[in-house]
């Protein structure tokens, strides 16, 4: 079913003076209504960044917003780690060191967690599932912090390996010493990569197996069954073998997204087909990254030439234009730059993958209202066969065919400086057509081969559907 509204006259959508609009006015233009077009597509919001403030409080900053995120299409919350690191208070929890204090016990210097309390946590926690939101938890296991010393007769030396009541793991859960680390009785080290040599946590251990996923009182179904978590975000999946997060899933369930940081396509479909979850798109991140900023070539985005997760695995990739590493990276070839970054949103929220939208983003007030439009965009008309018609070095366009209940999209970015006109063949045929980004302030038709020239300002991009 199609829905539309009316403009008023006088009054259109994007100007009201009819010598802004090109080609010259049609009366009574009808726009689609797209909050009455549902084609189910949903993104999940990054809850965090890098060293949020203030310390202590963010469990309860979050929670008000809740409400918002979800009437704009978000439905998983990803959390940071929740429970204590070895820097206490000031901690973002990729320092584990007890799996079970959520923010109830005096260690490492404070009892709050940097994010807050566990009554804090758990009330956010049922907020979210009262706004039908699924909450995502952070689990970093490939390594621990803030253990205390003791002799390893393994490296026959002292190592930090030492972690129960008095040592950084004051729950008395998990409890742990030089054994459940590498080296050990069962390996040597890790499949993978060793991340702090001396605390990696060794997975090949059964009591390490029992504690993190398999028995009741694990880790895993502590944290699903009596905390309540959805699903889970595995840190640094390159320092432990898939094979962990297969027997942890077949434990508990849930959605899960690892984070394998490899710009290598091939290898990023390998590991979600040895893991069986969905995985950060950074292909695609690196493919936009290099489109946008450091080669300005938007040829970067031809997939035929530049694969991405999303074209070999589309329903195991996690697209994202920036999380909290990215951020707080001062590595140019790591962060896109903050003028081209909507243009990015602009592509993972009309392409294939599950978009993940970063906190400090859609929060920024700058972005916010066009973040809003083009979440809007994302669940009502990018749906249908995805192809690039054009690329050149500024500019990419690209349509979305839509199904019977959405019409699909075109996209067009010009990432150049000046300008851009392009005769694009699209599938629709004799039809009005708007930007529902809102920035552009033109409406053009296309012919009966579904042809038309559309004008895009320079450093812009705009998404056109139908009008009638």
């Amino acid at each position: 079913m199609k829905h539309y509204f009316y403009l008023l006259a006088g009054f259109l959508l994007f100007s009201c003076d009819k010598d802004n609009i090109d080609p010259p006015y049609v009366p009574n233009l009808k726009i689609q209504d797209l909050t009455q077009i549902d084609n189910g597509n949903r993104v999940m919001m990054q809850a965090f960044y890098w060293d949020v403030e203030p310390r202590g409080e963010w469990w309860n900053t979050i929670t008000p917003k809740l409400a918002d995120w979800k009437a704009n299409g978000v439905d998983r919350i990803w959390l940071p780690p929740a429970t204590k690191g070895a820097s206490g208070g000031y901690s973002m929890g990729y320092d584990p060191s007890d799996y079970f204090d959520f923010g109830e016990y005096n260690q490492h210097g404070t009892t709050k967690t940097r994010f807050g309390s566990r009554t804090e946590l758990e009330n956010l926690i049922s907020k979210a599932h009262e706004n039908g939101l699924q909450v995502i938890a952070d689990i970093v296991i490939g390594h621990n912090n803030g253990g205390g010393k003791e002799w390893n007769p393994k490296r026959n030396k002292d190592t930090y390996t030492l972690f129960d009541e008095t040592h950084g793991n004051a729950s008395g859960k998990f409890n742990r010493t030089y054994k459940c680390f590498h080296p050990n009785d069962y390996a040597i080290s890790d499949e993978e990569a060793s991340f702090y040599p001396e605390q990696d946590l060794s997975h090949k251990v059964p009591y390490v197996q029992d504690w993190l996923w398999k028995k009741e009182e694990s880790v895993a179904k502590y944290y699903k069954n009596i905390m309540k978590f959805d699903g889970w975000r595995f840190d640094y999946v390159k320092s432990f073998g898939a094979w962990v997060i297969k027997d942890w899933m077949k434990s508990v369930g849930g959605f899960a997204v690892g984070e394998l940081w490899d710009g290598n396509p091939e290898n990023l479909k390998s590991w979600v087909d040895a893991s069986g979850i969905s995985a950060f798109d950074f292909a695609c991140f690196y493919n936009l990254e290099k489109a946008l900023d450091r080669n300005k070539d938007m040829r970067e985005l031809l997939t035929s030439q530049h694969p991405q997760l999303r074209t070999l695995r589309p329903e195991k990739a996690v697209t994202f234009t920036a999380n909290h590493d990215t951020e707080k990276d001062q590595n140019a070839d790591n962060i896109i730059a903050a003028d081209k970054k909507l243009m990015a949103y602009a592509y993972i929220l009309t392409h294939s993958g599950y978009p993940c939208i970063f906190y400090s983003d859609y929060e920024n007030k700058a972005f916010k209202t066009k973040l809003q439009k083009l979440m809007l965009i994302h669940r009502s008309l990018s749906i249908g066969e995805e192809k690039i018609l054009l690329a050149t070095q500024n500019e990419y366009v690209a349509s979305r065919s839509g199904n019977d209940k959405s019409p699909g999209l075109l996209l067009f970015i010009n990432n150049g400086d000046t300008p851009s006109e392009r005769t694009i063949i699209t599938h629709w045929k004799n039809k009005i057509l708007i930007d529902y980004s809102g920035n552009t302030y033109f409406f053009y038709k296309t012919d009966e081969e579904g042809k038309v020239t559309i004008k895009m300002p320079a450093n812009s991009y705009a998404v056109w559907s139908l009008g009638e």
